[in-house]
C-alpha cells in the first residue's frame, strides 16, 4: 500500500466505524477541469470593483461535480470575525436558488443563508435593502448562485425580473456572481442577450474511458482506507466496468467506489474487484425509474 499517504495508512488499520465514517465523509479529488474553475473563481476575488464585473456559469450533467466545486471554493473562504471590530467578513456566499423564480424568495434564501433575522411579511423591498447592507458590510466580492436552471420553473415574467435581479446584484454591489446548473441554465440565462454577454460558460463534461479516467479512479483510490491494494485503475476489465456503471458521471464514480470500499471492509476481502462492484447491486443513473409495485 505504499501508494497510500501515511494518514489513509493509519485509518487503513482502525476499525470497520472509523473507516466508513471516512469513506462516507466528502472527500475532495482535484482534477484538471476542477482546478482550473477554482484557479479562475481564485482570480475573480482579486478583481477590483468595477461598473462591469466579470461572471460565470458553470454548467454539467446532474451529479457531475458542479456543486462539489463551488461547495470546495466556499469552504476555503469561510465567513471570518475581526476580533478588535466584531466585524463579519465574508468574501463568498453560496446560496440555492428558489424552487421558482421568485424576487422575494431569491432575497429571504441569501438572509437566510447569511442567519440575518427578518420577518417572512416583510415586504420585497425591505429584504432587498436589507441583503445589500448586509452584503456591503460582510465585503462579499462573489455570490454563487446554484441551481439557476429553477428560473425557468415561472411564467415570462417572473424568468425576466428574476434575470433582473441578478444584473441588479451585480451592478449594485459590484460583485462577481458565479450561476451554476444543468444545461437548462444556460438556456435560462441566454434569453437575456445582456446575461448572456456578461456569463462566461464553463462546462463540466462527462469524463471519458481514458487515461484521465484512469487518474480519476486512482485519485479515488489511494482515499479509501483499505488494507490491500484494489488496482481499480489499472485493471482495465474494473476501470470499464465503473465507467458502464457511472456513465462517465463523477458523482456516481464517487458513489460506486464508496459503497464498494465500505463492501470490501464489511466481507473482510479490503480491496476493490469485480466481485465487489457485482454485489453493490448499483444502478446506473439512466435506468433509474419508478416502477410501479404490485
Amino acid at each position: 500500500m505504499e501508494h497510500k499517504n501515511n494518514k489513509i495508512l493509519q485509518l487503513s488499520q482502525l476499525g470497520i466505524e472509523e473507516r466508513i465514517k471516512h469513506i462516507s465523509s466528502d472527500l475532495w479529488i482535484g482534477y484538471e477541469k476542477a482546478d482550473l474553475i477554482l484557479g479562475t473563481l481564485e482570480e475573480m476575488l482579486l478583481y477590483s470593483r468595477s461598473v462591469r464585473m466579470a461572471n460565470i456559469l458553470i454548467v454539467g450533467d446532474t451529479n457531475n461535480g458542479k456543486t462539489s466545486i463551488v461547495n470546495r471554493f466556499t469552504n476555503l473562504h469561510l465567513p471570518k470575525i475581526d476580533a478588535e471590530t466584531g466585524m463579519i467578513y465574508r468574501p463568498v456566499l453560496y446560496v440555492q436558488s428558489p424552487t421558482k423564480p421568485d424576487e422575494k424568495l431569491f432575497y429571504v434564501n441569501i438572509l437566510d443563508e447569511l442567519r440575518a433575522p427578518f420577518r417572512t411579511n416583510d415586504r420585497l423591498e425591505t429584504n432587498q435593502r436589507q441583503v445589500l447592507e448586509i452584503l456591503r458590510r460582510n465585503q462579499t466580492k462573489i455570490l454563487i448562485v446554484d441551481e439557476v436552471q429553477q428560473i425557468l420553473a415561472g411564467n415570462s415574467t417572473a424568468q425576466h425580473n428574476f434575470r433582473n435581479v441578478l444584473k441588479f446584484l451585480s451592478n449594485k454591489l459590484r460583485i462577481c456572481i458565479v450561476a451554476v446548473g444543468v444545461i437548462e441554465a444556460y438556456n435560462a440565462l441566454q434569453v437575456d442577450p445582456q446575461l448572456a454577454n456578461r456569463f462566461e460558460p464553463m462546462t463540466l463534461s462527462k469524463w471519458n474511458l481514458d487515461i484521465n479516467f484512469q487518474r480519476l479512479l486512482k485519485s479515488f483510490e489511494v482515499l479509501m482506507p483499505l488494507q490491500k491494494t484494489s488496482d481499480i485503475a489499472i485493471n482495465k476489465d474494473i476501470v470499464t466496468k465503473i465507467y458502464t456503471m457511472s456513465e462517465g458521471l463523477i458523482g456516481e464514480v464517487s458513489n460506486i467506489i464508496k459503497r464498494a470500499a465500505i463492501m470490501a471492509i464489511k466481507d473482510n476481502t479490503e480491496k476493490i474487484t469485480l466481485e465487489t462492484l457485482s454485489k453493490i447491486n448499483y444502478t446506473p443513473p439512466s435506468k433509474r425509474r419508478f416502477k410501479s409495485f404490485q
